[in-house]
């Protein structure tokens, strides 16, 4: 008798304290990295109601309904991936606008990320077709940017179509949905003008949204130096920075002064790795030179997944591995990006703020960072997403550090069905 009150002394004791609880959840003893509030040290982490409600040292667990120790890892903003193609199922064949685009949720949150930008895989056309199709019906926040082709980027002839470039219905749409699109995106285009670059501009200008360009083909009447110096807009963006093609650096190897006057006139410059877009022979010379990335980007589809990129942490890591902080190279993976997009409420972990979070792990070791040319890296740290929470709900659990002792588990779901089992008996009675 004197032990079955105990343990209901101790159940009720339990049952009190969780319900004056004042957080649902704390992350413990972690590494804090978030930029925007220049914290950088070991603090807790307070969520509730899906929102972060405290980042100090020392927080009590008696005042969290649950506790997740996370020492020796790093807990940062959830991550914000700019570049990417989701827009999956539309049966439309070699598409970015179908069969090249994947679902998202299988690929964010298993590398930390919790807010993705569609960059151009659907225009005006067909966006609410693919809001409807894939983005209210993913976990992952997806945010989206217009291409200027109405059609998207279906692919040949289509995303050549200049009468398919309508500047006014693009930023019409934009307007119908500022909540989803953030910005306006020419890609892909192979004629020697302008045409593409100034229609997404003139969308950009009437919706008050960026632009961000995959310039195409590179062209002596349409030089890349003109696009980013005179074409592109402050807070304009240029992706595929360490692409191939890009006139980066002089014949001997030095970075062209001009992509430096471009970034002091506030274009910025993405990563979009991608199948096809990341050279060690550009990235580690210009890397070393200074000119880093303002974002990094994974241009995820369904060839850059498997192949060199393969996903938002292993793009942290080849910067990482360039000798860039890890505080560096979350704020280009999260704060810098909610910026770039003006979408300022994600990205960081300020009180109030909506509770996505990442908990990363930086493994050492020997590791080799394939590029798009088939040249490798050998790296000696590689960042790796042990957890990733959105609105404040563990999404992603590497090593189940949410989990509970299996034993304890199921030894606490049998009490439970004994209680109500006694309780159903005395209410028959």
């Amino acid at each position: 008798m004197k032990t079955i009150h105990i343990l209901v002394t101790l159940l009720l004791s339990a049952a009190v304290l969780g319900a004056d609880a004042s957080y649902d959840l704390l992350l413990k003893g972690g590494h804090v990295l978030d930029p925007k509030n220049n914290i950088n040290a070991v603090m807790d982490v307070a969520i509730s109601d899906g929102k972060i409600a405290r980042v100090a040292p020392q927080i009590d667990p008696i005042e969290a309904r649950e506790t997740v120790n996370v020492s020796g890892l790093y807990v940062t903003p959830g991550l914000v991936d700019i570049h990417v193609h989701v827009y999956a199922g539309t049966g439309m064949r070699g598409a970015y606008s179908g069969d090249n685009s994947v679902y998202p949720d299988g690929h964010s949150f298993r590398a930390g990320v919790t807010t993705v930008v569609d960059v151009g895989s659907s225009g005006w056309r067909n966006f609410e077709d693919f809001k409807d199709r894939v983005i209210d019906r993913q976990r992952t926040r997806i945010l989206a940017m217009l291409n200027i082709v109405g059609k998207g980027m279906g692919g040949g002839p289509i995303e050549q179509n200049t009468d398919d470039m309508d500047a006014k219905a693009t930023a019409e749409m934009a307007k119908k949905h500022p909540d989803t699109i953030v910005g306006v995106k020419t890609a892909h285009y192979r004629a020697p003008d302008w045409t593409a670059v100034d229609r997404a501009v003139d969308a950009g200008k009437m919706a008050d949204i960026p632009v961000m360009v995959d310039f195409g083909s590179f062209t002596d009447e349409r030089p890349f130096e003109e696009l980013v110096t005179k074409r592109l807009r402050p807070g304009d963006m240029y992706t595929h920075m360490y692409l191939g093609s890009v006139p980066l650096l002089d014949s001997n190897g030095k970075v062209r002064p001009y992509l430096h006057e471009a970034r002091k006139r506030g274009v910025k410059f993405d990563v979009g790795h991608g199948g096809g877009s990341f050279r060690w022979s550009q990235a580690i010379p210009a890397i070393q030179q200074g000119w880093v990335p303002d974002s990094i980007s994974t241009d995820l589809h369904i060839s850059s997944m498997v192949k060199g990129m393969k996903n938002m942490t292993n793009v942290m890591s080849k910067i990482l591995n360039q000798g860039i902080s890890i505080y560096d190279v979350v704020e280009m993976s999260t704060w810098h990006p909610a910026q770039q997009i003006k979408r300022t409420e994600f990205g960081h972990l300020s009180v109030g703020a909506v509770a996505d979070v990442a908990v990363l792990n930086i493994k050492r070791g020997e590791f080799g960072f394939l590029d798009v040319g088939n040249g490798v890296f050998h790296g000696d740290k590689k960042i790796v997403a042990e957890m990733t929470y959105k609105d404040g709900r563990v999404q992603w659990d590497m090593n189940a550090r949410a989990g509970q002792d299996w034993m304890s588990h199921y030894r606490s779901q049998m009490q439970t069905r004994r209680r109500a089992a006694r309780r159903g008996a005395r209410t028959r009675r």
